[in-house]
């Protein structure tokens, strides 16, 4: 613990951001790092507990009690519930540790204890939301030290140092192993397996590599050139990328077997879900990722752009990280209105006691797109407790979608439920409609090519990671349902150390002695 009061002594101080009618111009990412000797200052702050939440790495599950719930000591009623939620980073990464490297002025060495739990901080570092800084335990009567900033600092100093360097296994195995779709969890198997010494070679359908992170996530949040950045690193340790490579059927799936000693689904939650409302079948409404897609693409492929939204009322129904990602996007394209559809009221301003640390605050806040929105348009885009009621249109596109109010109250088990108000429909003009819901799990047609079971929540069912298809495994959000990108990395690490087991090289260091050349 490099400074006893750091906590106490210094402010916690983020990243400067550029103004929202400046960075709208483009699709660059708009934050200002802060500079090194500012960064170790922030780094300082970290408290080095006796135990420290951060790295913890846990769900804790929804609960009824009356007694108190963590460290601020709540007292619930007996109808009163404790919603759960993630606590701490899932990749357990030594956080104090690298603060207190940080703080030193060790980059180096803390690039190398980073580097021991997560294969790519430059994405979590610029997308994760960071569980770890809810759970810090500087939040509980405070703010949180800049944990996520400090992160993206180690790793951007080391590619700019030269220390990220490709990983050539000494001994390369003669197994070779096949991953169906290069998203986080994809990337992370492949990373992991590659260390173990085995031929890995990804398949991912799109002409590009990295899944959701390509096409999913908009420039300003995450350049690809982040990506192919990583990627090429990969590649330069002996993975194998094959584009444009839909595993779309029976057939390619039995050649894949003969071919392959292990197959591994990380095809994520890609089943987006939909609004099966009158009206639906309106040109116009499209689902937020295609929206999301299709303006990435166009920026790649061509530089300019095409832009969907421009001159248009957009509507957009979903609340979600997506739905903040959809509300930028349409900004910088030139939207003539934009209004967002929630169906949960305006959060507090000050924590319930029903949301205690070391949970996710659940209090209101502005994010980036909204601020943009804000600025751009003169007023907030979320209407909220709005229920979508059906779609309306004039020669075959949709014109405006009415709505009713909902309000929500709680049952007799403490759980909120809503209720429509009675004659309080509205119709809101929309020409583009976006549906940013999130996704019901896998596409049919992974249960039907590769022959494995889904659940009730079509994720593909496993034990120990293996499907119901012998030497087929699954991880990401093909198996476990939508999630950050930070738990879907971790489930790929711990798909490889499965795969390896099952392989019958389970001893870990068969890794650890694979040293790169």
């Amino acid at each position: 613990m490099g400074k006893p009061r750091g906590f106490l002594e210094d402010a916690r101080t983020e990243a400067k951001a550029l103004a929202p009618k400046e960075r709208v111009k483009n699709y660059q990412e708009f934050y200002v790092p802060l500079s090194k000797k500012d960064q170790q200052i922030q780094a300082g702050r970290c408290m080095n507990c006796g135990v420290a939440f951060c790295h913890t790495g846990i769900i804790a599950p929804s609960q009824k009690t009356t007694q108190p719930y963590g460290v601020i000591g709540c007292t619930q009623t007996s109808n009163q519930r404790i919603v759960g939620g993630e606590v701490g980073c899932p990749l357990h990464n030594l956080i104090p540790e690298w603060n207190d490297l940080i703080y030193k002025g060790h980059w180096e060495q803390a690039y190398d204890r980073l580097n021991l739990t997560n294969p790519f901080p430059e994405f979590t570092g610029r997308v994760c939301p960071a569980p770890c800084e809810d759970s810090c335990v500087c939040a509980i009567n405070g703010e949180s030290v800049t944990i996520k900033a400090n992160e993206l600092a180690i790793i951007e100093n080391a590619y700019k140092n030269k220390l990220v360097t490709p990983y050539k296994p000494i001994n390369r195995s003669d197994k070779k192993i096949a991953i169906i779709g290069s998203g986080p969890a994809g990337l992370a198997c492949a990373w992991e397996l590659n260390q173990y010494g085995y031929q890995v070679v990804v398949f991912e359908r799109s002409d590009r590599i990295g899944g959701l992170l390509m096409y999913g996530i908009p420039d300003m949040k995450l350049d690809k050139s982040v990506i192919e950045r990583r990627v090429k690193m990969m590649r330069e340790s002996g993975i194998v990328f094959k584009t444009n490579h839909p595993i779309d059927s029976q057939k390619k799936v039995d050649s894949l077997l003969s071919e392959y000693d292990a197959l591994v689904l990380a095809t994520g939650a890609s089943k987006p879900i939909d609004l099966c409302l009158e009206g639906r079948n309106l040109e116009g409404i499209m689902f937020a990722v295609d929206y999301l897609t299709h303006s990435t693409k166009s920026l790649l492929d061509s530089k300019q752009g095409d832009y969907l939204a421009k001159g248009k009322d957009v509507l957009i129904i979903g609340s979600g990280d997506t739905s903040v990602d959809c509300v930028a996007v349409a900004t910088r394209q030139g939207a003539k209105s934009i209004t967002r559809f929630e169906r949960s009221p305006k959060r507090p301003l000050s924590r319930p006691k029903s949301n205690p640390w070391p949970l996710k605050k659940q209090t209101f806040s502005t994010d980036y797109g909204l601020k943009e929105a804000i600025e751009v348009y003169g007023k907030d885009p979320r209407e909220y407790q709005k229920l979508t009621q059906k779609f309306v249109g004039k020669n075959g596109k949709v014109s405006g979608v009415i709505a009713s109010d909902l309000c929500w109250s709680e049952d007799s088990q403490g759980r909120r439920v809503s209720q429509e108000v009675k004659d309080s429909q509205k119709e809101y003009k929309a020409d583009l409609v976006l549906l940013a819901m999130g996704f019901g799990g896998s596409e049919e047609q992974i249960q039907t090519h590769f022959n494995v079971a889904f659940d009730a929540k079509n994720n593909i069912c496993t034990h120990n990671y293996e499907t119901t298809h012998h030497r087929i495994y699954a991880c990401g959000d093909a198996k476990m349902g939508q999630s950050l990108v930070v738990w879907a990395i971790q489930d790929g690490i711990k798909c490889a150390q499965a795969i390896q087991q099952m392989l019958g090289k389970s001893d870990e260091n068969q890794k650890n002695n694979n040293k790169c050349v």
